[in-house]
């Protein structure tokens, strides 16, 4: 049985056939074609999701935003929940391999309490005999599953009235810093953006106007702008801080802070949309808009604003740091929030003596998740930087 073959025309000399070339043109032509006429976002979205880095940060960050929604359901044991006889324990060992058994699932061992009567400090000394396996998706302390649903579901524990397992260890009333870090993460992830989010709306709109407006408008605002630049930005938030009534309850000082950390962040915004408003207000498109009757208002929120969004949206993912950094030396240095409040912050100040770093490091810990937190953050502004010219490749 013979096979017939199709000879090539490249080899006998022949033309390539119209209809050929269009084929292999094709992928390239309809990627050329999807890339001119995408929309911003399109363009802001493939550039972003070329850098790899930034990718893989919002992932994380992502999970951890998650975390914090979902502390009840992550963390296995409230904020308050305390240990007698378990104060100052360091992080617990857990165990894959047990003498004579093997790799088993996840367990610990029962810890006890005894003092070294050469140093007088606390050891605790595991009991090898009494192995406790930890359970995923076990059951604990009873809470609110959002607030709504009663549950008693936690992603990992021993099971009710088991022995307790502190992977961060606990602190000085016993209390477990796992659970307490990740309730605190609530409050230092939540007020980076509802801090953002005021000093975003307070500087476009005060920006907007300035840019646009112009005259007596735009000379007030700037002047203020200067004021505000002027004055050092640790020394006001502490003034400002300290002048907060200490009665006030968690949720009266929550908002109060985030209002101090908002009092100067909006300044930096408003001067550079008052320098984009001024390039683009002299645009075709912005004069045709004037032209058919649409306000001031609708003009600059409809036609200008969206012409640098890109820009925003990188502002507003590099302040976000900033504002959790601040809101984490305020109330490490006792002026922002208060205890029982938890924060990364408050979770810090058993940190401040020589003695617990020396021998506790593991109250350091909530120091490393606002470091984490800081540097996801950049890598997530570097890459959203590098995106917002979507038509550099």
């Amino acid at each position: 049985m013979s096979v017939q073959t199709v000879p090539n025309p490249q080899e006998v000399g022949g033309p390539i056939p119209q209809n050929e070339v269009n084929a292999l043109e094709q992928p390239e032509a309809v990627r050329d074609e999807r890339f001119y006429y995408a929309s911003q976002t399109e363009l802001v979205w493939w550039r972003f999701k070329k850098h790899k880095i930034a990718m893989v940060a919002s992932v994380i960050l992502i999970l951890l935003y998650l975390s914090a929604i979902f502390a009840n359901f992550v963390a296995p044991y409230s904020t308050d929940a305390r240990w007698e006889g378990r104060q100052q324990e360091p992080p617990t060992t857990i165990h894959f391999y047990r003498p004579g058994v093997g790799i088993t699932g996840p367990f610990i061992y029962p810890v006890s309490r005894k003092v070294d009567p050469k140093t007088f400090q606390f050891k605790f000394i595991p009991d090898t005999s009494k192995p406790i396996p930890i359970q995923f998706f076990a059951h604990g302390e009873s809470y609110k599953f959002l607030g709504l649903i009663e549950s008693d579901i936690h992603l990992f524990g021993t099971g009710l009235g088991n022995e307790p397992v502190h992977l961060f260890g606990t602190d000085d009333l016993g209390r477990d810093l796992f659970s307490r870090t990740f309730f605190g993460a609530q409050v230092s992830l939540s007020i980076g953006l509802v801090g953002v989010l005021v000093s975003f709306l307070i500087g476009v709109s005060l920006g907007g106007l300035s840019g646009y407006l112009g005259g007596i408008v735009d000379e007030v605002i700037q002047r203020m702008i200067d004021f505000l630049l002027s004055i050092p930005t640790l020394p006001i938030w502490m003034a400002l801080s300290a002048a907060l009534p200490r009665n006030w309850s968690v949720i009266q000082t929550y908002f109060a802070i985030t209002m101090i950390l908002s009092v100067i962040g909006w300044a930096g915004l408003a001067r550079v949309v008052r320098g984009k408003l001024l390039q683009l207000r002299e645009e075709d498109y912005a004069l045709a808009a004037q032209a058919a009757g649409a306000s001031k208002w609708r003009i600059i929120t409809r036609h200008l604003l969206p012409g640098f969004t890109s820009h925003l949206i990188v502002s507003i993912t590099v302040s976000i740091p900033g504002v959790i950094l601040g809101e984490t030396a305020l109330s490490f240095i006792g002026l922002g929030m208060q205890p029982p409040a938890v924060s990364w912050g408050t979770l810090l100040q058993d940190a401040q003596n020589i003695v617990a770093v020396a021998e506790q490091q593991w109250l350091m810990i909530p120091a490393l998740f606002v470091i984490a937190t800081v540097l996801l953050f950049n890598f997530v502004g570097d890459g959203l930087r590098d995106a917002a010219d979507p038509y550099s490749r």
